[in-house]
């Protein structure tokens, strides 16, 4: 296999991954940090009013398109009603119906939003409205306005900053003070807004929306002013006159109508209360999937069982720490025990800690030297002698958890997380070593197994790093790819130049 192929194929592990991890992050919202939060707002909407006896049907406008936040969850509460749910043209409704009550009533709409900047105003474009038909003098002084404002303005946006600074004069001309007659409350401004400016033939609406203040028992319903410009909605205060979505504001229904409409029923009361509350991200972006209606969600691992999510937390990490080693071995050049012997140690590691996992390890090895020492001088062949060895591991390591528990430390209890096969091996490769090289190799490549094992375990346990393999998987492939680059070097170790560097000197 050329160089060429290796690189191409690195790239499209790299290119998978990059594209898998940006569209679960960016889209989807996964989280990058462990325990990550979402802001979220739990609003409560209870209508009150006095019944029959007789038939009672209640609409309540319930919120849809609202920029800057999603909506998470809702539910309702109105027992021995029917209820139902549709688009109206001012957004959504709830409908609830029942054939006969009386007395006291009380229906509640409870909903959940969370903060969400990437949702925007996705409404359809509006056609041109048609100009009002008004009777005289409103219809001359519709035109004058008009015509008086587009002299001050050059675009839509200008043309609506400069009506509402004239609609917010304290001295208003005469055509302003005529449509001002009968103006009480900023909503009705902000319709008399939306009527001169179809004069403009320009779409405008009513938004009524509330402010998400902690702890609102009673909030009040504040109108905006949108105004299309052709590419999209524009926010403007009907009473400031200042341009933009305020922070902090849900938007909750648009048009004319009243909040509540009750048929059959009388003194109707409609509060709304607001509650902060955090939530996990990872459920914000499982809803987020859910309404793209995008399966990545039940496809990952937070779709298995919890008991097998936490086996897959740990296992995740291995390629990590075996991608440490592999840097260690073949970049710095550290000699290890056996190839991947110093990941399961990082692992167990993981457990017992690094102070306690290196005493217990080296207790143990050292014990287990000996006792392979001893029967060395009986001849025995490998299996056996490596059965041997492992039962003897296994005996020391049920000793020193006893000891350790009668000694009141409890360190030594998690002895048993050890990888008893791998410490047998460990122990029967540092036998030979020290046989065949002598003491100070085999000492020498035991430390090292140990820095090994200590930096990876230091590696697998950054809790920001654990989370982000176990939401993002797709990171591993470009770990394979570092993998597979390495697997051609054959250059200079690290320790290797410092090891020749006194030949090179020589040789300069």
């Amino acid at each position: 296999m050329n160089r060429r192929h290796l690189y191409g194929l690195v790239l499209a592990l790299i290119a998978i991954a990059a594209g898998m991890f940006l569209y679960k992050w960016q889209v989807l919202g996964f989280p990058l940090r462990p325990g990550a939060d979402t802001n979220a707002w739990t609003i409560e909407a209870s209508v009150s009013f006095r019944a029959g006896p007789g038939s009672v049907r209640v609409n309540l406008h319930i919120p849809s398109l609202t920029p800057g936040y999603t909506l998470l969850d809702e539910n309702f509460v109105s027992r021995g009603y029917g209820l139902n749910t549709s688009y109206v043209p001012g957004g959504r409704s709830a409908q609830w119906a029942v054939r006969r009550v009386s007395g006291e009533q009380t229906l509640y709409y409870r909903a959940v939003v969370y903060e969400d900047r990437s949702s925007i105003d996705a409404d359809t474009t509006p056609p041109f409205p048609p100009e009002p038909v008004l009777e005289e003098p409103y219809a001359t002084a519709l035109r004058e306005l008009v015509a008086e404002v587009r002299e001050h303005s050059a675009d839509i946006e200008t043309f609506t900053a400069e009506l509402l600074k004239q609609l917010n004069d304290p001295s208003p001309d005469q055509y302003i003070d005529l449509f001002l007659n009968q103006v009480r409350t900023p909503t009705e401004r902000a319709q008399v807004a939306t009527t001169l400016l179809a004069g403009a033939r320009i779409p405008a609406r009513v938004a009524h929306g509330i402010y998400l203040e902690d702890k609102q028992r009673r909030a009040g319903v504040i109108p905006l002013l949108e105004v299309h410009n052709g590419d999209e909605w524009l926010y403007f205060d009907p009473v400031t006159g200042a341009e933009g979505l305020p922070d902090d504001f849900l938007i909750w229904w648009r048009g004319s109508e009243p909040l509540a409409r009750i048929e059959g029923g009388g003194q109707a009361d409609v509060q709304l209360a607001v509650q902060h509350n955090v939530i996990d991200a990872m459920l914000v972006a499982e809803q987020r999937a859910d309404q793209r209606q995008s399966r990545l969600v039940e496809f990952s691992l937070f779709g298995l069982p919890i008991q097998t999510q936490s086996v897959y937390s740990v296992l995740l990490m291995i390629p990590i720490g075996a991608f440490v080693m592999l840097l260690m071995r073949n970049v710095i050049g550290i000699s290890t025990f056996g190839t991947f012997m110093p990941v399961l140690v990082a692992l167990a590691f993981r457990e017992t800690q690094l102070i306690g996992g290196i005493v217990l390890f080296t207790l143990i090895v050292t014990l287990g030297l000996m006792v392979r020492f001893y029967l060395e001088q009986l001849r025995l062949l490998l299996v056996p002698r490596l059965t041997s060895v492992l039962i003897v591991v296994v005996l020391l390591m049920v000793g020193v958890s006893v000891f350790s528990h009668r000694l009141g430390l409890e360190t030594g209890l998690s002895v048993a997380l050890f990888p008893m096969v791998i410490l047998a091996m460990v122990i029967e490769r540092m036998s030979i070593v020290w046989e065949e090289r002598g003491a100070a190799e085999a000492i020498k490549e035991g430390l090292g197994s140990l820095l090994v094992a200590a930096v990876a375990y230091l590696v697998m346990d950054i809790d920001t790093l654990e989370n982000l393999v176990f939401v993002y998987p797709e990171l591993l492939l470009i770990v394979l790819a570092g993998s597979l680059l390495l697997g051609r070097y054959n250059g200079y170790r690290l320790l290797e130049l410092i090891r020749f560097r006194a030949l090179s000197k020589t040789i300069g």
